[in-house]
Formats: C-alpha cells, sequence, structure tokens
C-alpha cells in the first residue's frame, strides 16, 4: 500500500512541476497567440494525433464553450480528405510533444500555402513544427510520470493546462460573460442554472401571500396556509411590501407566551424583508436564501419597486433543478 501511495505521489507532483515550469515560459509568444486568434475571421483548427488529439479534443471543446469558435482537425484524416474543412479565416493550432509527428508535418503544407497563420504547440522548440509556426508555445517537460519515459503523462498534462490558459485568456479579453455561456450550455442542470431566471419560477397575481398591515394573526394565517408557501407579506396602505412573516416567526411569537392571534400582523412581522429582481438568475435566489438561511423572496421589477410582482420559494427552485 505504501508503494502503492509513494508511485501516485510521485506521479502527481511530476506533473504539478510541468504545469508549475509552463508559467517562467509564458512572453510575447503567448500574448500573440492570442491575439492572432481574437482577430481571426475564421475559426480556430486544432489539430495533434494519438494522446495529443485527444487532449486538442478538449482543448477545442472548451474554446467552442468560452466565446472561441473552434473545431478539431485529425491529421490523419486531414491528409485524405478532411483537410477541406480548413477556409481562409482560420488559425491553425498543431500539437506535437516532439514536434515531428509525421501526420502534423504532412498538413503544414496545406497550411502554409493557404496563407493560415499557424500557432505550433511542442516540447522540442528546434522541431520542424516549431520552426514552422508563427508562434512556438513551449510545452517541454523535464520528465514524463511514467517511469518507463514512454506514455505521454506530464507531456500530456502540460498540453492540456497551456490549452486551458489560452481559452481562459481569449475568455477575458472577448469579455465573455456568464449569460454567453449559458447560451452555449442550455441542456441539463447546468443550463438550468445558468438560463433560468427568477421570472420564470414565480409565483404571481392571487399566488402571491399578501395581508394588509391590520390583519389579525389569526386571519392571515389563513393566508399562509392557503398559499402554501409559508410566508405572507404584509402590504401597506399603498400596497409595498412593509414586512414579511413566516410559520417561523409565529413558532418564535408563541413560545414567547404573547396573546398573538388577535393582535394586528404588522406588531409581528419582519420589517426587513429580503427581496430578488425578477430578472435575476434563479441561483442568485438560491445564492441569497442561503446567505440568510430563509426559504422565501418577494421579486421586484426593478431596484426602486415597492410593489412585489411575486415571490419565489426554494420548493420551486428544487423542483427545477436549479439546486
Amino acid at each position: 500500500m505504501t508503494k502503492i501511495l509513494e508511485t501516485a505521489q510521485r506521479v502527481l507532483h511530476t506533473e504539478a512541476d510541468a504545469v508549475q515550469r509552463l508559467v517562467d515560459r509564458l512572453d510575447d509568444q503567448f500574448v500573440k497567440a492570442v491575439h492572432m486568434i481574437l482577430s481571426c475571421s475564421g475559426r480556430l483548427v486544432i489539430s495533434g494525433m494519438g494522446k495529443s488529439g485527444l487532449i486538442c479534443q478538449k482543448i477545442a471543446s472548451t474554446m467552442a464553450s468560452t466565446g472561441t469558435p473552434a473545431l478539431f482537425l485529425h491529421p490523419a484524416e486531414g491528409i485524405h480528405g478532411d483537410l477541406g474543412m480548413l477556409m481562409k479565416g482560420d488559425v491553425v493550432l498543431a500539437v506535437s510533444n516532439s514536434g515531428e509527428t509525421e501526420e502534423i508535418l504532412r498538413i503544414l503544407p496545406v497550411i502554409k500555402r493557404m496563407g493560415l497563420p499557424l500557432i505550433a504547440m511542442s516540447g522540442n522548440a528546434r522541431s520542424s513544427l516549431a520552426r514552422a509556426g508563427d508562434v512556438f508555445l513551449d510545452i517541454s517537460v523535464r520528465e514524463e510520470a511514467c517511469p518507463l519515459g514512454l506514455a505521454p503523462t506530464a507531456s500530456t498534462t502540460a498540453t492540456l493546462a497551456m490549452g486551458d490558459a489560452l481559452a481562459v485568456a481569449l475568455l477575458i479579453e472577448r469579455g465573455f460573460r456568464e449569460e454567453d455561456f449559458a447560451l452555449f450550455h442550455p441542456g441539463g442542470a447546468l443550463g438550468k442554472k445558468l438560463l433560468l431566471r427568477v421570472e420564470d419560477l414565480m409565483h404571481t397575481g392571487v399566488d402571491i401571500p399578501m395581508v394588509v398591515k391590520n390583519t389579525p394573526l389569526k386571519e392571515a394565517l389563513f393566508e399562509i396556509t392557503s398559499k402554501k408557501l409559508g410566508i405572507t407579506g404584509v402590504a401597506d396602505d399603498q400596497g409595498a411590501l412593509a414586512g414579511v412573516f413566516t410559520d417561523g416567526d409565529l413558532r418564535r411569537s408563541i413560545e414567547k407566551g404573547l396573546d398573538v392571534l388577535n393582535q394586528p400582523i404588522e406588531n409581528l412581522m419582519n420589517p426587513n424583508p429580503k427581496r430578488i429582481l425578477r430578472s435575476n438568475l434563479a441561483a442568485k435566489a438560491v445564492q441569497r436564501m442561503e446567505e440568510y438561511s430563509i426559504t422565501s423572496l418577494f421579486v421586484f421589477e426593478d431596484e426602486n419597486s415597492k410593489v412585489p410582482v411575486g415571490i419565489i420559494h426554494l420548493h420551486d427552485l428544487l423542483k427545477s433543478g436549479v439546486v
């Protein structure tokens, strides 16, 4: 068991060292690569063979989901017809740890003939790929984590990390927002968290629990019970939300031994209700509920509104899959 853990620790230390060493190599070449991709009118076409190719597919996927149109070109398929997917305006990112991968080198003449900018990502600065690139990104590692020095391990980790660095730098430079990210992730729980807004889930109209300030508590309890949200809002004479009263407030009032049932609700309400805007993401409603340890929020049109347009409950968020 000790030997197994020592092996695992050695692997992680080796790969962490490989990534850490990339930091000191970031220079104007990296900046040039980012500007090259930002200024292109086409797509970022990423190509690599074998294990590098698998990493390239992940980089392409990350780019595409963060605002940089990207696709993966298999170099072996490329030399048998798939180079037709290249278009004027594209930028090519070619990846090879050795820089001498045959399939990669065979597609370079076509890339050059089309006049496409080439970003070379390699572990060998003197390689054919590195020399051919308009930009060279050094992903060399001192050693592979594989004790035989054969299986790509630290080198593929370094490649992936450099790809992530490019993707995030591009994301920041583009001013890519959470809303933009949501457009590319409409499915599953992630899509729900990013696309659903409070207005999509809130209760409106007669479904909003609300009583006026002079309502006796015993009558307000019917409103809480009938609307089944464990809360009622308390409105002033203009219909503005003056406070809230929850079933938790009822328990606390009874514990004090008060003759509460005939008291007006304004004497018992919480005068500082928490609010949220209808345009906010539903995920923000979850965050606010967790922050204040509450289960409901009254919803308003804008920051200056005083009359609520709805109410959202934690159960609504649970049912929608946001939580």
